[in-house]
């Protein structure tokens, strides 16, 4: 008779015969989701539960272990508590993808069980097994201890501000996302099981052990005689076996016969029943190869003798030969570099190198695919569904016909670019289709730190000169990228590199030379900030070097030289209205002179939208249900915020509480395409769509309190933030006060107006055009506009980053509760980045696990300051908001840099930076 493992959950005895990990058991048997599987190996606390009252890590507690005792999740927790948490989480602004919530809400609750008063050291120990990439701790800390307050009664909870009766733009708006996420209740695609979907499969892929090797042969028969099996796919059985996010390179099987190109690449896809069957069958797949030598960097890739790893790609139509191990080049230039270089009073020139890095979202990649009408459903963590459902739809053939292919985005637990790929929704897709079942298909975490593409390697050589008073006159460097085996973003995010290595000063003389290289390294693509937080490392490292030769200090250098409003950007674009770069340096001027030689400073611009001339279109349609205006609008809140910025926009134009107000289902079946949550774009180009068709709704709701009819047809128009133009020919500009939060009209009863209009439909497309790079134009507009920021990071006695000051320019602050802890998060991963954080490659097979990535941890967080300023003068659009989410990376690791040199005088060209304490403190780990 088998062994029984007894124990008691949530108040309810549980037995069981199986000695598995006891997250399995929970996730698994009782389904329940709050207890997340961010790593399965102790490292990341997404699955913390109580055990006889203690903080424990489900996933290293087997069943065996957890007999006799008495387990609690986030669903059992008293009712008071469970309140408690959702308030103070929301409150502070502690909840942003929210993956690692359920598993902090955990070790808070037992710390405060234990304490009921704690200090905010104490606080930091208890959640110090547990990461948080997304607010930097500060907020989970802040969390916690109003959370404790509440409980002791000192404080209450704040009804009213959850219900969001006065919400709008610029107001404390409560996320809409906050207690499903605090609760565990809301649905990331890995929560989803046979209870959803009945006849639920599980599929992965056998990955190549090899970066460069030909398979030589496949040999999958004793793995699909294992019971169980539902079938193995191979290359072969894709319809079309490439895909890519812009350029079609990746493979999504290699055959046999073909060379992989890096480790991780799939040869085959095993689909079973249940996990314990699809583990067995893999193990089973025998697969023979022929070990090449790999391309291992940037050096290797550019001799004349290396092997191509490429010799086509297919993109935008057409099919691209290639002669070398360029991916792609860019070329960015201005003016004339090279005589006002030779010209300078002053100039400076060093080499700086920057290390792939990884994302460590918190939430590992996974979908869900099932047959749907004449094709496929896939329920998706990613960053854009419409570019998941392109690619999917590529792979079968389906290019005339995408819409075979549905994509919902469920929750996002985080995503910082490495969630814009597909990873394994074709996968699912594939799968699904071919044996009309659903699928699940998951990396597991050491397949997502092998596989999906990291931030790019640098390696780069930067001449920056001046006049004798220190003015900038111009900037000449050489930008190369490992891209690594496939091109994901490489062309975007070379750009912006590029584009942005001016820095947000005002020069004209520019001369920058861009290249990708392919390698047999995992793939590099998109990463916060886009291949800007390398160049701007570099620049504005380059500065202080500078600013000494003039003798000028590097507050100072940077004031002289900052962009103003009308003034002309190095790339040639006139400075808008609501540039405010200075306002941030005097925001931090204090701070900055208060610690001689313990100061670091570094200034930074990054752009909102697309831009360059491509289309990048806004789209949002607000549809009347149940007495609520529900917006639909294709776009991924990976933590951001964004679905709440979209509701407060609503709010704002037609004076609707929040509980008038709601989002509709994120899918490319119900909500029109707005495009990638990318650069920064969200809550510009696709919040000023919503405020667009926020403004026709409430034009409809004025003519009902006018005696006027509801429109009996969909109400369609476009615009560029100033006017509309409707589809049916009318058009009129918006009147100033319209544009500016807090002063636009609305109708008398709201709620009663828009039950009227019940059934009603209102659409709106945002487009404002740019200028491509390269544009024969005196003034190119490259983007719709930028934000702009100034980090002081200051160091104790010890050498260590005691405080951090974060000045940044985002335009109209839309919810002041969630921009701080952007900021922090954004400061503490530019932290990582630039002291603690690598991702070690040995002949280009990975060898970190999550748990040795260098990330930051709870107790080791420094004092960090918010600061966020806002200007009279605003964009017209998206009542003025620029966004956040990626410039609070970009200044941090140039501004920790300058800190050491002050500190110490040793100019750190290379990251993570070596002979600090942090350094010193990883290499004895």
């Amino acid at each position: 008779m088998a062994q029984e493992f007894t124990f008691t959950v949530n108040g309810v005895e549980r037995t069981t015969t199986q000695n598995k990990p006891l997250l399995r058991y929970l996730r698994d048997d009782l389904h329940i989701h709050s207890a997340k599987d961010g790593c399965s190996e102790g490292a990341c606390g997404t699955c913390t539960i109580h055990v006889d009252g203690e903080a424990v890590k489900a996933c290293v507690l087997t069943t065996a272990l957890a007999a006799g005792r008495n387990i609690v999740t986030v669903e059992g927790l008293p009712q008071d508590v469970r309140e408690a948490f959702v308030y103070a989480f929301g409150a502070v602004g502690a909840v942003q993808c929210g993956f690692c919530i359920p598993g902090m809400v955990m070790a808070g609750a037992a710390l405060i069980a234990e304490d009921p008063e704690p200090t905010e050291e104490q606080i930091k120990y208890a959640i110090r097994g547990n990461v948080c990439r997304c607010t930097g701790y500060k907020k989970i800390i802040e969390g916690i201890s109003l959370a404790a307050a509440v409980l002791r009664g000192e404080k209450q909870i704040d009804e009213d501000l959850e219900r969001g009766d006065d919400y709008g733009v610029g107001k404390r708006a409560f996320r809409i996302d906050v207690r499903k996420k605090v609760l565990g209740e809301g649905k990331y695609p890995d929560d989803i099981d046979e209870l959803d979907q009945p006849g639920l499969t599980y599929a992965s892929a056998v990955r190549s052990k090899y970066p460069r090797a030909r398979v030589l042969s496949i040999d999958t028969s004793k793995a699909e005689a294992l019971p169980g099996v539902v079938g193995i796919l191979r290359a072969e059985d894709v319809p079309v076996n490439q895909v890519g996010h812009l350029i079609q390179d990746w493979d999504v099987m290699i055959a046999q016969g073909d060379i992989t190109r890096c480790v991780g690449d799939a040869i085959v896809l095993v689909v079973a029943e249940d996990e314990a069957t699809l583990e067995k069958a893999k193990k089973l797949v025998k697969i023979d190869y022929e070990p090449l030598e790999p391309v291992r960097n940037i050096v290797e890739a550019r001799a004349a003798d290396a092997p191509r790893l490429h010799d086509s790609f297919f993109a935008f139509g057409n099919t691209v030969e290639l002669k070398n191990n360029v991916c792609q080049s860019r070329h960015v230039t201005r003016g004339d570099a090279a005589k006002a270089l030779a010209e300078s009073a002053f100039t400076v020139t060093q080499r700086f190198t920057t290390p792939f890095t990884e994302h460590a979202f918190l939430e590992p990649e996974c979908a869900v695919a099932f047959p749907y009408k004449n094709g496929v459903k896939v329920q998706s963590t990613d960053q854009g569904a419409y570019d998941t459902r392109k690619e999917c739809a590529h792979m079968f053939g389906w290019d005339s016909e995408p819409e075979r292919v549905v994509v919902e985005t469920m929750l996002v637990g985080g995503g910082f670019g490495g969630k814009e790929d597909v990873s394994i929704q074709h996968l699912a897709a594939l799968a699904a289709y071919k044996f009309q079942r659903p699928v699940k298909c998951k990396l597991t975490r050491a397949e997502s730190l092998a596989f999906h593409p990291k931030r790019h390697a640098m390696d780069g050589t930067f001449t920056l000169g001046c006049d004798a008073e220190g003015n900038f006159t111009g900037l000449d460097c050489e930008i190369n990228f490992d891209t690594g085996a496939y091109a994901s973003l490489c062309g975007p995010v070379l750009e912006r590199a590029c584009t942005h290595a001016v820095g947000p000063y005002k020069y004209q003389n520019t001369d920058i030379r861009g290249f990708g290289y392919y390698t047999n390294n995992p793939p590099a693509g998109a990463y916060r900030g886009f291949g800007v937080c390398q160049s701007e490392f570099a620049l504005e490292s380059l500065i202080d070097l500078l600013a000494e030769k003039v003798g000028l200090d590097p507050w100072e250098i940077r004031y002289r030289n900052a962009i103003e409003p009308g003034e002309v950007l190095p790339n040639g674009q006139i400075a808008d209205c609501s540039t405010a770069l200075k306002e941030t340096l005097l925001e931090v001027k204090d701070a900055y002179y208060a610690h001689p030689g313990h100061a670091g400073i570094a200034c930074a611009m990054k752009n909102a939208g697309v831009g360059v001339g491509l289309p990048d279109a806004g789209r949002c349609k607000i549809r009347v249900e149940d007495g609520r205006a529900v917006v639909y609008a294709a776009t991924s809140d990976i933590g951001q915020g964004c679905n709440t910025v979209f509701l407060q926009d609503v709010a704002e134009a037609c004076g609707l509480p929040l509980s008038c107000i709601a989002n509709g289902e994120c899918s490319t079946e119900n909500a029109p395409d707005s495009g990638t949550t990318s650069g920064s774009r969200q809550t510009v180009v696709t919040g000023e769509a919503v405020r667009g068709a926020a403004f026709l709704l409430r034009d409809a709701m004025l003519d009902i309190e006018a005696g006027k009819p509801a429109p009996d047809v969909p109400v369609s128009a476009h615009g560029d933030g100033v006017k509309i133009e409707y589809d049916d020919g009318r058009a009129y500009q918006l009147r100033t006060q319209e544009l500016v939060a807090g002063q636009g009209m609305h109708p008398q009863d709201p709620a009663a107006a828009i039950k009227a209009l019940e059934g009603c439909e209102f659409g709106y497309v945002y487009l404002e055009p740019t200028d491509k790079l390269g544009a024969d134009v005196p003034n190119p507009k490259s983007h719709i506009c930028y934000g702009f920021a100034t980090h002081v990071v200051i160091l104790d006695d010890d050498g260590r980053v005691s405080e951090v000051y974060a000045a940044h320019d985002s335009g109209k602050v839309v919810n002041p509760i969630s921009i701080q802890g952007q900021i922090e998060g954004g400061v503490l991963m530019g932290m990582g980045y630039a002291l603690t954080e690598d991702w070690p490659l040995k002949d280009c097979v990975p060898q970190a696990r999550y748990g040795t990535l260098g990330l930051f941890r709870a107790p080791e967080i420094p004092d960090i300051h918010a600061i966020y300023v806002e200007k009279d003068e605003l964009l017209p659009v998206a009542y003025g908001g620029k966004g956040i989410g990626e410039i609070a990376t970009i200044p941090t690791a140039p501004a920790v840099q300058n800190a050491y040199r002050a500190f110490d005088g040793k100019l750190r060209p290379d990251l993570p930076m070596v002979d600090t304490p942090y350094s010193r403190a990883r290499h004895r780990g």
